[in-house]
């Protein structure tokens, strides 16, 4: 009925073109405009000033010769003030966008390393967005942001970059599981080391114990009984000594047969072991 009318509506963020007999006339703000077709008015179209995006996939080969696909994804717009130019001097918008984003990225990546490509994304995109400000601008189009979204190897080439990666962590876990099996090994025989020291130092002094006491033993009695030298004093310690240990192994229970010489003989030389291991400790 408003058509009839020669009246149109013109939605928010859009704009018509207005024609009088097929010739441009003038850009339609949002809003209710009278418009006599049977004078020749009509409507040629409409343009949408909303933030359209552009999704753009592209395939290129790196400096290093690796295929990849890379993704790039534009945003851009009409200006109100250029809607003449923006509906009239392009025919399909988005191809066109798509060309100068194909250029780009088959101009810039070729120049770069797989690994440098992956660094870079942000200069491949400002590169971009630059080339498209300058070309679109004069078609009344605004380049709002141009991202580079993705870049895809060929799956063979993913696939060893993921193998030499898991190569270098594992050669580097297994030179830190190396080093921590050295450093068990030295604190391991540090104190092994130090615990044969304290073992040995507590022998010596055990020695060193015993030596003073049959010392003081032999003094004493030597005193208190005139006539005893200290080497009488000495046997009669010894012989004590051989047979309470004599008795302790006897009394236990757990004890096996053991055979020992036993005779006046046996218990000299057995004194004269004991003497001689002692005076050995006394030097140590």
């Amino acid at each position: 009925m408003g058509q009839a009318l020669g009246l149109i509506q013109v939605d928010q963020s859009t704009v018509a073109i207005k024609e009088t007999f097929g010739k441009f006339d003038e850009v339609l703000e949002p809003g209710c405009h009278f418009l006599p077709w049977c004078i020749g008015k009509q409507i040629a179209g409409y343009l949408s000033l909303r933030v359209q995006q552009l999704d753009v996939r592209c395939e290129t080969k790196t400096k290093d010769n690796v295929f990849v696909n890379v993704v790039a994804s534009v945003q851009y717009r009409a200006l109100a003030d250029k809607a003449s130019d923006a509906f009239y001097r392009l025919s399909n918008t988005r191809e066109q966008i798509q060309s100068y984003v194909f250029d780009v990225i088959r101009a810039s990546v070729p120049k770069m390393n797989l690994d440098d490509a992956f660094e870079q994304k942000n200069e491949i995109a400002k590169a971009v967005e630059n080339e498209l400000e300058k070309a679109m601008s004069m078609y009344g189009y605004e380049i709002v942001q141009t991202l580079i979204v993705d870049i895809e190897p060929d799956e063979h080439v993913k696939r060893a970059m993921n193998e030499i990666n898991a190569a270098a962590r594992l050669r580097l876990a297994a030179s830190e599981k190396a080093e921590a099996e050295k450093i068990l090994q030295i604190k391991r025989a540090e104190g092994d080391a130090e615990s044969k020291y304290l073992a040995g130092l507590g022998i010596a002094r055990q020695r060193q114990a015993i030596v003073d006491g049959l010392r003081d033993s032999v003094l004493a009695f030597s005193e208190n009984v005139p006539g005893t030298s200290a080497k009488d004093v000495m046997d009669m310690v010894l012989v004590t000594q051989y047979f309470d240990t004599m008795k302790e192994i006897g009394a236990s229970s757990k004890s096996s047969s053991v055979f020992i010489p036993h005779g006046p003989g046996a218990v000299r030389d057995i004194a004269a072991q004991i003497r001689d291991g002692q005076l050995q400790a006394s030097l140590l």
